[in-house]
């Protein structure tokens, strides 16, 4: 690892950013050294400046990865190697309005149910009863579920926030059968191995590319018209909770959102009924136990 790497991993660390962003961030800034062949700390400001209008006109980036692109590069040259650039300070990155693409319940019970291996199933019905970001569901551990409050603890989540979520009482029953097949100590998703059989003894959680794999291939298999992928299926979650009645706040809650506008786009993709919160996540998970059990 180089000198400047270490920094702004540090940096980033002490600024008490997910792995994820740092991850992200520290990419941004080994693309932009790359793409000069030069240490970023070298660069000029017209460099940094034209390498960003590079990315934005002749890349294509959309406005997800170009924000993403040019907070990393502002972090690094903010906190690693300071510089006063009116270039960054000035730099708008405009909203995406693009509304999401959501499943309706027996989509969501179609595709989940083709998922062939047991712990990829049992994982992607996490995500969707538990409304999860996708490493939020990697990462969980036995000790996160609370039985008796009924509650699933999020240590972490986006902004490095902790959040609790409402746990389905058909889901804890399936997650303790799944668990009693690995009995990791620590992780509910281990990662298991070749032969699947070293699940107990995992020191770390199943990989992404592993579930990611899996729910590419059932959506591929399906035929669905959809642009579909694993956060679809939390924001499929929580169109069917505000369909279902329950309040936009209470979702915010729920989904961890910092803001109640980035909640407010579902209520562009439902329609809104009335029944209480608890009775609606029940109903969400009626009958996945038989469908966890039924495959491999």
């Amino acid at each position: 690892m180089s000198e400047l790497r270490r920094r702004m991993t540090e940096d980033l660390q002490l600024r008490g950013l997910s792995e994820r962003t740092q991850e992200a961030y520290l990419r941004a800034v080994r693309k932009l050294a790359e793409h000069f062949r030069t240490p970023p700390d070298r660069l000029s400001e017209e460099q940094v400046r034209q390498y960003l209008l590079y990315l934005k006109n002749d890349c294509g980036f959309a406005p997800g990865s170009m924000r993403v692109a040019v907070s990393g590069v502002k972090f690094f040259y903010h906190f690693t190697a300071p510089r006063a650039w009116a270039t960054l300070c000035n730099i708008r990155i405009p909203p995406q309005k693009t509304l999401p693409d959501v499943l309706s319940r027996p989509e969501v019970r179609q595709l989940l149910a083709a998922v062939r291996t047991r712990h990829n199933r049992a994982y992607l019905w996490t995500v969707y009863a538990c409304g999860l970001r996708l490493n939020e569901g990697l990462h969980l551990q036995v000790a996160d579920l609370d039985s008796q409050r009924m509650m699933l603890h999020v240590h972490r989540g986006k902004g490095a926030k902790d959040r609790f979520i409402l746990l389905p009482q058909e889901l804890l029953a399936m997650l303790r059968r799944y668990w009693l097949e690995h009995r990791n100590p620590r992780w509910l998703f281990p990662a298991l191995g070749r032969g699947r059989n070293q699940g107990g003894v995992a020191d770390k959680p199943m990989a992404e590319a592993s579930v990611q794999g899996a729910w590419k291939r059932v959506v591929d298999q399906s035929g669905l018209a959809k642009s579909v992928s694993i956060p679809t299926l939390r924001h499929s979650y929580a169109s069917h909770l505000i369909e279902a009645g329950v309040g936009l706040r209470r979702v915010q809650q729920l989904l961890g959102h910092s803001s109640l506008q980035t909640t407010a786009r579902y209520l562009h993709v439902t329609e809104p009924g009335g029944e209480h919160t608890r009775q609606i996540i029940d109903q969400l998970m009626q009958g996945v136990g038989a469908a966890l059990d039924a495959g491999a």
